[in-house]
């Protein structure tokens, strides 16, 4: 039996209204765990990313700098 067969005589509102409705309701707090661990990992990649991002520059900042001042010694 598949599940073409069991919509088929139901309304239209069963199939595109009533199943996504409880499938949320079963589901939705998986989906929004899911969803907030996503989240969560995205922004933490992105801070890592400025993070050494930011380091980078500064050190390269730094280093140039001082590559510069050694010729005064």
């Amino acid at each position: 039996m598949a599940v073409q067969e069991i919509f088929t005589g139901m309304p239209w509102w069963v199939k595109w209204i009533a199943v996504p409705v409880i499938a949320i309701v079963v589901f939705g707090g998986l989906i929004a765990s899911v969803l907030a661990f996503v989240i969560g990992l995205l922004f933490k990649v992105l801070v890592f990313v400025a993070l050494v991002g930011g380091l980078i520059y500064v050190v390269r900042k730094f280093m140039s700098s001082s590559s510069s001042s050694r010729g005064d010694w």
